[in-house]
């Protein structure tokens, strides 16, 4: 029998603060709100941006727990040599630094919530330690042998497909099915385009009473570039465009040629490439295993290729503004390639590569992280990349 809602999801969603009315938002805030009043682990799926932090505080916050701490740990942020040490706690003389004993996020939290966000970059050592918790409430204090208990109530988060590191042997998959238990999918600010002004509006308000200048207002050429732009940054992008509009332009209605200036038309092409990747992914997935290896082969041969295509799409799409608006309303033939062949080192991948990564550079104010992401690469490679062409980010 499920738990009665005392408070509709609508409610519960402005509570804290979630701006929205779009059905996918509210069912996700109706299962956060369902589940709170147990003790089973939930995992929230979602891109950057979209805000999973604040369903874990709601879980929180609608539970028995609402009186203990709540911790809220960015794996990503750790290195992993001090991973364990951060969520065990260690004794004096585990290691060099350790000039005395420290506790521990499992014990600080310790009958609280303990919300780990991008638990997919956490190392393997580290996920049996976990699991071990989440199975028995037992855990070690680096250079200890002695047993602790915990009480903690586990919320775990990332944006990065799981089953995928599971293959590739990454993550555990004791772990993530134990996670696993119940999923919340927070959706991209793409998905729910009717929220957009709701958003808008809301962050106007309020800083336009933090800066203490005149609100802006948007009109409906506006409201409809912000519809059509894929918000790869989802609700945090969105906030910081407010803050720099209400900077830049005070006071002013704001059309779609102010936007055009901070939101590339270039950016449409992101929510095609997102859609096949997803669908990629879900092939792959245990509920479409048919034990067809041929079809696996096919799929995985695809996904290899995304990355080099969205590049391609990417170039071709600055290629053609700079041609011209009017090229993007022409028939067919005048997007063919001219008769005479462009100049030889238009023809070379490290130059488009260069001029792609330069591009994104800039569209991202250099954040490395950023531009990593909206070019399909990891991070790691976008640096080898830029050292490789000598690029001044």
């Amino acid at each position: 029998m499920q738990p009665l809602l005392t408070e509709k999801p609508r409610d519960i969603a402005r509570r804290f603060r979630l701006i929205g009315e779009s059905p996918q938002l509210l069912r996700a805030v109706e299962l956060a709100a369902r589940v709170a009043p147990t003790n089973v682990p939930v995992l929230i799926l979602g891109e950057n941006g979209t805000g999973k932090e604040i369903f874990a505080h709601i879980i929180h916050q609608l539970s028995l727990r609402r009186d203990k701490a709540f911790l809220a740990i960015n794996c990503g942020a750790i290195p992993e040599g001090t991973m364990d040490s951060e969520l065990f706690g260690h004794e004096r003389g585990a290691f060099t630094s350790a000039h005395e004993s420290r506790k521990g996020y499992f014990e600080v939290a310790n009958g609280g919530t303990l919300f780990l966000d991008e638990v997919g970059e956490m190392p393997l050592g580290t996920q049996a330690r976990l699991l071990r918790v989440l199975e028995t409430g037992e855990y070690l204090r680096v250079g200890s042998s002695k047993v602790q208990k915990t009480d903690v109530r586990l919320i775990a988060a990332t944006n990065r497909d799981l089953l995928r590191l599971i293959r590739k042997g990454k993550f555990r998959e004791d772990l993530f099915h134990r996670l696993n238990t119940i999923t919340i999918q927070v959706p991209p600010l793409r998905e729910r385009t009717e929220d957009i002004e709701l958003l808008f509006e809301f962050f106007v308000d309020e800083q336009a009473r933090q800066l203490g200048a005149p609100p802006i207002e948007l009109d409906s050429s506006g409201l409809e570039k912000l519809r059509r732009y894929p918000w790869p940054g989802n609700v945090r992008e969105l906030k910081h465009l407010v803050e720099k509009l209400m900077i830049l332009h005070p006071g002013q209605r704001i059309t779609e040629q102010i936007l055009q200036e901070y939101l590339p038309e270039r950016d449409m092409l992101l929510p095609i490439i997102s859609s096949v990747r997803e669908t990629s992914s879900n092939f792959r997935s245990p509920e479409h295993n048919t034990g067809d290896g041929h079809l696996y082969a096919k799929v995985q041969h695809i996904e290899s290729h995304l990355i080099r295509i969205q590049e391609h799409l990417l170039v071709l799409q600055e290629m053609l503004r700079q041609i011209g608006q009017h090229v993007l309303n022409a028939d067919k033939e005048r997007l063919l390639p001219p008769a005479t062949p462009p100049e030889p080192e238009t023809l070379s991948l490290e130059a488009n590569e260069r001029r792609l990564i330069e591009a994104a550079l800039r569209r991202f104010n250099s954040n490395r992280k950023k531009a990593a992401q909206a070019l399909g690469i990891s991070e790691r490679t976008l640096y080898r990349k830029i050292e490789e062409y000598a690029i001044e980010a």
